[in-house]
């Protein structure tokens, strides 16, 4: 049976760290001995290299540096009308690869993973989607993480014929409570003392932070908070001036394994999001994995699809910190109802969000798009 030749494209790629990044770097990893599988993107800023990661073809186009959230190659579209594959598998949104693709048309069945729409940059976003819709318009297939994201978007809803829901999924065995993990646990634990709250995420606007330290005014727990960005100092100043600074502790970024324990360590995660930037959050799911609740808001977006209410946790409206300080605190005076929605949680994602079955199930939308042509 002929290996069909499959080109991932992205922005960027492993070990840049972000979401869609690790998506594409799970479907590389767990199909590339199903398909011959290579990987399109470019370097945040530098010339132009090709490397081979965990046996996968990565080629890196030069750029010239990120601008309004896209590296800027010129190399790119050359690099992509040469490439010879059977399935271009773009993740957008990627507005150099769609002009890349409608300026050379380069040839292959074309699968899209629509993971949000562009929410900022409003001049570039009304400048870009004439070339989007036609670049959708021509795509052989769409997939969307979730029904809510396809039902919801501006833009898919012109599309839903095309549509297919492939939820994304992570890997179980890195989230299990093996000794070294329990131990650090328990260390973080007895460090902390008391009831843990948890959040994971950058710092940014769309995260919705401001109103999860609101709410720790009527909340008598701990708040770790795991990641960095540019509200930092603004966020510390609104705990110092709330008067809840003991309350919380600012982590910076944490070592994966370490991420790991503070999330067995805790009493529940939150996810306080305020916008549709926050398309799916699959912090939730490593929540999940260790058996925690998630008190997530009410979005249009995959993050009410993944989390569900009074099932794996509490769902309230987003930029509603009363609302939120109630959720928590319901969940930290009745454990039995926070085991209760964690076990859930657990099987749920043991179920539906693994990245094995995303991959496979990825294989056979590849599989089906060869069979036709």
């Amino acid at each position: 049976m002929r290996r069909y030749k499959v080109l991932q494209i992205n922005k960027l790629y492993y070990p840049w760290i972000g979401g869609i990044e690790k998506v594409v770097q799970d479907i590389a990893e767990d199909l590339k001995s199903e398909v011959d599988m290579e990987v399109l993107v470019c370097r945040d800023r530098g010339r132009g290299r090709n490397e081979i990661i965990n046996n996968v073809k990565v080629m890196r186009a030069g750029s010239l540096g990120i601008f309004f959230s896209m590296p800027f190659s010129l190399s790119f579209p050359v690099m992509l009308k040469r490439l010879n594959r059977d399935i271009l598998h773009f993740h957008l949104p990627f507005p150099l690869a769609v002009i890349s693709y409608l300026l050379m048309r380069p040839k292959g069945k074309v699968v899209v993973t629509y993971h949000s729409d562009i929410i900022r940059q409003r001049l570039p976003r009304i400048f870009y989607r004439s070339f989007l819709m036609k670049f959708l318009k021509s795509a052989d297939c769409i997939v969307t993480a979730s029904p809510n994201l396809r039902d919801n978007s501006p833009i898919l809803k012109r599309f839903k014929d095309k549509c297919k829901v492939i939820p994304f999924g992570i890997d179980l065995e890195k989230f299990k409570l093996i000794p070294e993990i329990a131990k650090k646990a328990r260390e973080i634990k007895e460090k902390y003392r008391g009831l843990l709250i948890l959040f994971v995420g950058r710092l940014v606007s769309y995260k919705g932070l401001k109103y999860l330290i609101e709410a720790m005014k009527e909340v008598e727990a701990r708040l770790l908070i795991i990641g960095r960005g540019p509200l930092e100092a603004r966020l510390k100043r609104l705990a110092k001036r709330w008067g809840i600074e003991d309350q919380i502790i600012w982590m910076g970024k944490v070592d994966r394994r370490d991420l790991i324990a503070y999330y067995h360590a805790c009493d529940l995660l939150v996810l306080p999001s305020i916008s549709n930037n926050e398309a799916f959050g699959i912090v939730q799911l490593e929540a999940f994995a260790c058996g925690k609740p998630v008190i997530s808001t009410d979005l249009p977006t995959g993050v009410s699809f993944v989390n569900l209410h009074e099932k794996t946790g509490l769902i309230v409206p987003p930029k509603d910190s009363k609302t939120l300080a109630q959720a928590i605190n319901r969940l930290l005076r009745s454990p039995d109802i926070g085991k209760r929605y964690g076990q859930y949680a657990k099987k749920r994602v043991e179920k539906e969000f693994t990245k094995e079955l995303m991959a496979q199930r990825v294989l056979k939308l590849y599989q089906n798009l060869t069979r036709d042509s």
